[in-house]
């Protein structure tokens, strides 16, 4: 019983969030308004299941947000110049693909530390940005806010959003790749003693994470119309608050894309939605979202050593002659 709450914690804290902000606002428990979370949070939620990979591989990538403003600012002037929606995905992707490959190169080839690396390409990312942009808002056209439209009555980023989970899902639960992902985020030296590829799984991670990042970069620029010098700024933060949110372990080894992932994603979402409509103080924003980070630091670290503990089973002293016993055996 005690695991299965402990599995359950983020559904557990997304229905609690969404019970008290429905009391404090009757607005906020209408139909239209749950739409807009899962339409606002496709974004979040595509860098989040990026991020998961990384996470999983007891690794990080700080540089998510940069790339998300690194693609949207060169898919922004392509669709300025009049380039097609399909030329201008393409090439915002493979920007995330080209960045997430610089720190698998580094991180997965030459073993450099995933923060170091992650956090000076979180800079060197952005300052190609602004160079790029000359540190100007662009307005997009129509060809690329066309991919906030609805398809079948629901908003295309959510159609992306699903694809993304689903892919990410098949990859982590449905194939030996992803027992491998596992296993080196549990223990990369072991896996690679029983013949995991560790450089090759590590490598994948930083692709997918690059990639979801361009992704949502592009989603959420199609949904705003326009890019900022300052989009993307701390986006990395959110996606992996939503991820240990969601229940992927900061230590490595643990977690899901979903539900986990995308029920954090949607959680993160939710908070800034109820404030919003709460009326909440603007300044405020911020020490929330520092009270979310923190409650998701201290959930993982809790449900970490609990999981930990319950994975120990004692055996019963077993009498091996001559006064030897075996007094218990650790399963974790």
């Amino acid at each position: 019983m005690t695991v299965r709450l402990l599995r359950l914690t983020p559904l557990l804290l997304f229905a609690a969030v969404a019970v008290v902000f429905s009391v404090v606002s009757p607005r906020f428990a209408r139909f239209d308004n749950f739409r807009n979370i899962l339409t606002q949070a496709a974004a979040l939620g595509v860098a989040a299941a990026g991020m998961a990979f990384v996470l999983i591989t007891a690794g990080v990538d700080l540089s998510a947000g940069s790339v998300m403003f690194l693609a949207a600012v060169l898919g922004g002037k392509l669709a300025i110049g009049g380039f097609s929606l399909a030329v201008v995905l393409a090439v915002g992707i493979g920007v995330g693909a080209a960045c997430g490959a610089v720190n698998a190169l580094l991180v997965a080839r030459f073993r450099f530390v995933p923060f170091i690396v992650t956090l000076a390409a979180l800079y060197l990312w952005r300052g190609l940005g602004l160079q790029i942009s000359q540190t100007r808002a662009m307005n997009l056209p129509p060809n690329l806010r066309s991919l906030a439209s609805p398809f079948l009555a629901i908003p295309i980023p959510v159609w992306i959003l699903a694809c993304v989970v689903a892919a990410a899902t098949a990859v982590l639960r449905g194939s030996g790749f992803g027992r491998q992902i596992y296993a080196v985020g549990h223990d990369a030296e072991a896996a690679r003693k029983a013949g995991v590829p560790v450089a090759r799984v590590l490598a994948f991670a930083y692709l997918a994470s690059g990639c979801c990042a361009a992704l949502a970069g592009m989603v959420a620029i199609a949904q705003m119309g326009a890019v900022s010098p300052t989009f993307g700024e701390q986006r990395e933060f959110a996606a992996i608050a939503a991820a240990v949110l969601g229940g992927v372990s900061l230590f490595g080894g643990s977690g899901t894309v979903f539900p986990g992932t995308l029920l954090g994603a949607l959680f993160v979402q939710t908070i800034d939605n109820g404030l919003v409509i709460a009326g909440a103080d603007p300044y405020l924003y911020p020490v929330i979202a520092a009270v979310v980070i923190f409650t998701a630091v201290l959930l993982d670290s809790s449900r970490h050593r609990r999981l930990r503990a319950l994975a120990r089973r004692p055996i019963r002293s077993v009498d091996m002659g001559a006064g030897s016993s075996v007094r218990a055996c650790d399963h974790s």
